[in-house]
């Protein structure tokens, strides 16, 4: 399968920019997810590649092709790319085989050779003795799974995915999200897939390109997505994060607002954080919070109030009234109240420039009225 390179994409509807700069190359085999709130441009992204839009400028290509740039634009019919969309698209006065057959009669397929090939996409998504039903007559993940094979079933180069899973709900989701990353490790192919959803993101891919209004904001792993946002707004969006705002007052410390106390942060934070005396933001993960027994002394030990608390199965949530803020711990701990103490280790912390903004429904949950 071949690689994906998109490179300086950039996208108008009239004065709206909706795609600015876009570059990114997606490799062999790779499940590569383009991640972000809606109207970030991500599907529309994926519809330049597809060549359902056709870009404002930069290329789109594939392997050794040109898709588009360069006063080149290869129609949708010409790219070989399958693409399951968020609706299906199912014909419901079709069979199953029936609909799975549409892609290959555009491509002259040869009806015996279309049987062959319906039989194996079917077989690839464990609905061979479905061929003859109709969708109404399958249930969500059924509907889901033919899309798939309708989208395999001519052998693509690259498979398309636009947000596939978000019509089911959440235990078929999560149920449908490990058969698909089974199927697209065994088959090798090339995957760009398109979500809002943060938990999806980080177990299908590879790699994971956060959006932002237009604007490609981060690339990396998982890991390094969640672990070592590029962003306040990338720590916002991908997980939980507590933010505090204070002041540098040395290489690595940091005054907070709501308490006035100092914290020690880790000299792999600060890079591009602002000078000494400058305001900061710093982003904390509710599972790197620890609370301990009271009267414990140490760096970064902080005195918070329970506020509530839930019990979710395999952990314990709280909302804790810390200075002004409102700040969210995950623990082992059951039924506490009152006065707590926090631990916050400088490794968990991470810094931004306090020009690094939150949205706005993020800023409104962390500051409570005394």
């Amino acid at each position: 399968m071949p690689e994906v390179k998109v490179a300086n994409l950039s996208k108008r509807f009239g004065d709206n920019a909706v795609l600015r700069d876009i570059t990114f190359t997606i490799a062999d085999g790779e499940f590569f997810t383009l991640l972000g709130p809606s109207g970030c441009g991500k599907s529309t992204t994926l519809a330049c590649i597809a060549g359902l839009e056709r870009p404002t400028g930069g290329t789109v290509a594939v392997g050794d092709t040109t898709f588009a740039g360069a006063g080149t634009f290869v129609p949708p019919e010409g790219r070989n790319l399958g693409m399951v969309f968020q609706s299906y698209a199912l014909w419901p006065h079709m069979t199953v085989a029936q609909n799975l057959a549409m892609p290959l009669k555009i491509r002259k397929v040869d009806r015996r050779e279309q049987d062959t090939l319906i039989t194996e996409a079917l077989a690839k998504v464990g609905l061979a003795e479905y061929r003859d039903r109709y969708p109404h007559q399958l249930s969500g993940g059924q509907q889901q799974r033919v899309a798939l094979a309708r989208a395999l079933v001519y052998s693509p180069s690259v498979l398309l995915l636009d947000e596939p899973l978000s019509n089911l709900d959440a235990k078929l989701r999560d149920q449908a999200r490990a058969w698909l990353k089974r199927l697209q490790t065994e088959l090798g192919i090339t995957t760009v897939y398109v979500t809002h959803d943060q938990d999806e993101a980080l177990a299908l891919s590879d790699r994971i390109a956060v959006m932002s209004k237009g604007d490609m904001v981060q690339i990396g792993t998982p890991q390094e997505i969640y672990e070592t946002p590029a962003t306040a707004e990338v720590a916002a969006f991908v997980g939980r994060c507590n933010f505090l705002t204070g002041t540098k007052t040395g290489p690595e410390e940091v005054r907070l607002d709501c308490t006035g106390q100092s914290i020690t942060v880790p000299s792999s934070s600060v890079e591009g954080a602002g000078d000494v005396g400058g305001r900061v933001t710093v982003a904390v993960r509710p599972e790197r919070l620890e609370i301990v027994s009271t009267g414990r002394a140490g760096v970064n030990v902080l005195t918070a109030q329970v506020l509530t608390s839930s019990y979710v199965g395999s952990r314990h949530e709280y909302d804790l009234r810390l200075g002004d803020h409102v700040i969210q711990v995950e623990s082992n701990r059951p039924g506490l109240t009152g006065e707590v103490t926090l631990v916050v280790e400088p490794e968990a912390c991470r810094l931004y420039p306090s020009t690094d903004a939150l949205p706005e429904d993020v800023a409104a949950l962390t500051t409570v009225s005394h």
